[in-house]
């Protein structure tokens, strides 16, 4: 057969084989929120108003053991919406495009575009910087997506006026928060939402592959000031370390560890303000967007991933950023609504990663994948929520020239810095100490443990010695 005439007949195919509501393919909403750790109300905090998201997990399966692969934007998206580990791909910066290093590599999107679906990629869901050019015109994955969307530029100037404020000593530029005037839509997130209802409304039609990703709250903490008026400052609570926490390894956190050190108490309760006042706003726009599939009558025929590209921290162990490989680094929020399935509405602590969503939705949908996947289907865990699943799941973290390797398992964290363990090692029992706070690596009672955890390690990072 010739191989135009196969190129032509294989869309057609993949969507003849597709998983079906009556004779219908299964759409996918992929909602990804960037740098959203599991503070949220579905998952126990009731400081944090979350009531669309909460929905979803109400609806859905929650996750709550669910990891990425590398706590920072580009890496963990590329493992992700790639199948692959970053180790596999090389992929561990967020200076290195997925697209261009592995051009041949069929992501998420780009497999359900050559299956017959319509694909919108609107917001970001690779990584700013590496999905724009310098005149922030959209990075082309034209064959990922049939159409892209994306606000141009910064912050639009509508949306830049009000009261805001840099933290600290002013040293950190990303580190400001602004009460801004304009309203939901004069903010990147509230013109992102509007486009996603509109895909909604025009293409919903055929099967479509729709991702959106939104970007609070990530920094700069941008949001119309309502949403901060919803969080008085007096009311936010701060996180406090244990005075009797073990002394920090080298590379346990970034080395850029100090610049938070000019925070006084008024600076922390501003940043842990305006990081919930940005969770609520961006959870304001998945609620339009969800608005959108009630009226359309769109959930009993569309698969529905929301997630969190990898953790957060709020001053925990003295950090409030991301890129460790602590629990709050590397656990994020994940919920998942599959039409039809009788386990709806429950909650998991199966350990998964976000590696298994690219075989997951292969599978859910009936698609083959172009290449080999690092991650497993959690069809099992959908079925059956309180099923053991798998052993372990890994994070990786670089520290200039040495990297951090990590497992989790359903108790114990382990953690190895450099390959040949010579940057230190830490242990932690998660079901006590569940900020990582109590090294116990050194301790002798914990010999076993720490050589099983090991083990398990180098089963999951061949470059681990």
């Amino acid at each position: 057969m010739p191989k135009r005439l196969l190129n032509r007949i294989i869309p057609v195919l993949g969507l003849l084989m597709a998983g079906t509501v009556g004779a219908k393919p299964l759409n996918v909403l992929f909602i990804a929120i960037d740098d959203l750790r599991p503070e949220l109300g579905c998952y126990g905090n009731e400081e944090v108003m979350t009531p669309n998201i909460d929905r979803l997990a109400e609806m859905g399966v929650k996750f709550n053991r669910a990891y990425c692969q590398y706590p920072v934007c580009n890496p963990s998206r590329s493992s992700f919406l790639i199948g692959k580990r970053p180790d596999e791909l090389g992929i561990v910066s967020n200076k290195i495009s997925v697209r261009e290093k592995w051009p041949d590599l069929v992501s998420l999107p780009q497999l359900f575009r050559e299956s017959g679906y319509f694909t919108a990629g609107l917001g970001k869901l690779y990584h700013v910087g590496l999905d724009e050019n310098s005149d922030h015109t959209l990075f082309r994955d034209d064959v990922s997506f049939v159409h892209q969307y994306k606000a141009h530029g910064n912050e639009p100037k509508i949306g830049s006026q009000g009261e805001r404020r840099k933290l600290g000593d002013g040293s950190i530029g990303w580190a400001q928060w602004l009460m801004a005037e304009g309203g939901d839509e004069a903010q990147k997130d509230g013109m992102l939402a509007t486009e996603a209802v509109r895909v909604l409304e025009e293409h919903h039609e055929k099967p479509f592959f729709l991702s959106v990703g939104f970007h609070k709250p990530h920094d700069p903490f941008f949001a119309p000031k309502e949403y901060f008026e919803l969080y008085p400052l007096d009311e936010v609570k701060l996180n406090k370390d244990p005075q009797d926490a073990s002394t920090r390894l080298e590379f346990s956190v970034p080395s850029s560890y100090d610049r938070f050190s000019s925070f006084t108490e008024q600076d922390q309760r501003e940043f842990k303000r305006a990081y919930h006042a940005c969770t609520t706003f961006v959870d304001a726009q998945v609620g339009k967007v969800f608005a959108a599939m009630d009226r359309l009558k769109l959930w009993d025929s569309t698969i529905v991933i929301l997630l969190g590209d990898h953790g957060y921290h709020l001053g925990e162990h003295g950090w409030w950023n991301k890129v460790t490989v602590y629990e709050l680094g590397a656990n994020a929020p994940f919920m998942m609504w599959v039409p039809s399935a009788k386990t709806m509405g429950q909650e998991t602590d199966s350990v998964v990663e976000f590696l298994d969503i690219y075989p997951t939705l292969v599978d859910l949908c009936g698609l083959k994948a172009r290449h080999e996947l690092s991650g497993k289907s959690l069809k099992p865990v959908l079925a059956n929520p309180s099923r053991p699943w798998k052993n372990a799941a890994y994070t990786q973290v670089t520290r200039g020239r040495t990297m951090g390797y990590s497992v989790v398992n359903d108790r114990w964290r382990f953690i190895q810095w450099g390959a040949d363990g010579k940057g230190g090692y830490e242990l932690y029992d998660q079901s006590k100490d569940h900020d990582n706070y109590y090294n116990l690596a050194d301790n002798p009672e914990y010999k076993k443990v720490r050589n099983e955890m090991a083990e398990l390690l180098k089963a999951g990072f061949p470059a681990v010695q």
